[in-house]
């Protein structure tokens, strides 16, 4: 969970080991789309589920839009945390107009799969919900234009609800699953986007250990909550949302157990950072693993929304 500056790496040279972490980004990022396009027809195979119409592209477009709330929100959080010293280059303004980008184009989806006019889908509920979140994110973009990036978690705001909304429509007790669903994302984007920030952070400032280590502190009280908060409401969600007769027999069992598996690997990993940030090692190692998985973890959220409900195959 908490990243940290690390001993000059003295071994191969700087052109091989940078080579080497590009085709581990690249080869991450190859993986990352595959599993968006492929993972909602992968996972229902053998279900007996029907086939979902554009997955793959709808899948893409949320993980675009989990990314851009994890980046911005990240930002946000973050920025607070490093407080004065160097910090990463800012990435709100482009988080926020991939985030519009992205939610608009999922209308564009929505009626190409059903045949429906583009006019006709903004009438729809969901259609509705996604322009709510496409206008949420162009007005964040907009306070991070106009240099107010302390009033871009309103706008964010709204679209966290939206997404929950559309993302989770329950026929029963759709608040307290839309309510779960908004801590969730929350919480798991400020986990995420505040991750890969203090990670920036500390790089920056790894020749004032000191100071790097101060935002590392800082991270982790932060950190701390983000997790109970993960875990409680994802719990919660899993036993509403998901009937013990088809956890191996629907697309939406066997994704969110591969999801629960990264989620404890990820808080092994989260724990060990914090050992070695209380040891004084270095934290680097287990920071980069557990963004790297954090990464698939927001990919299979995704999944998770597009894949039928559970609960139509469930017998009881």
């Amino acid at each position: 969970m908490l990243p940290g500056p690390s001993p000059e790496d003295t071994s191969g040279s700087p052109g091989r080991r940078t080579a080497v972490s590009a085709g581990l980004c690249a080869g991450a990022a190859l993986f990352a789309v595959l599993l968006a396009l492929l993972g909602a027809s992968m996972a229902a195979r053998g279900t007996g589920e029907l086939r979902i119409p554009g997955a793959g592209r709808t899948t893409a477009l949320r993980v675009a839009v989990f990314a851009a709330l994890a980046l911005h929100l990240g930002e946000l959080a973050g920025a607070r945390l490093a407080r004065a010293g160097p910090a990463p280059r800012g990435w709100a303004l482009p988080a926020a107009l991939t985030g519009a980008a992205a939610s608009a184009a999922q209308i564009a989806v929505l009626a190409a799969v059903s045949g429906l006019g583009v006019t006709t889908v903004y009438g729809t509920v969901e259609g509705r919900l996604l322009l709510v979140m496409a206008n949420g994110f162009l007005l964040a973009a907009g306070c991070v234009a106009l240099d107010r990036p302390s009033w871009a978690p309103l706008p964010l705001a709204v679209v966290v609800g939206a997404e929950a909304l559309r993302a989770h429509p329950e026929p029963y007790t759709p608040m307290l699953g839309t309510a779960l669903t908004v801590v969730h994302l929350t919480a798991a984007s400020l986990w995420t986007g505040g991750l890969l920030y203090v990670l920036c952070t500390a790089w920056l400032r790894r020749g004032d250990p000191a100071g790097a280590r101060a935002v590392l502190v800082r991270y982790a009280r932060l950190a701390a909550w983000l997790f109970a908060a993960l875990a409680a409401t994802g719990t919660v969600s899993t036993l509403r949302r998901l009937p013990a007769d088809v956890v191996l027999s629907t697309a939406y069992g066997r994704v969110l157990i591969a999801k629960l598996v990264l989620v404890a690997v990820v808080g092994a990993l989260a724990l060990t950072a914090r050992h070695r940030l209380r040891a004084g090692r270095d934290v680097l190692p287990p920071a980069r693993a557990e963004l790297a998985l954090l990464a698939v973890v927001v990919v299979l959220s995704a999944v998770l929304t597009v894949v039928p409900d559970p609960h139509w195959l469930s017998t009881r």
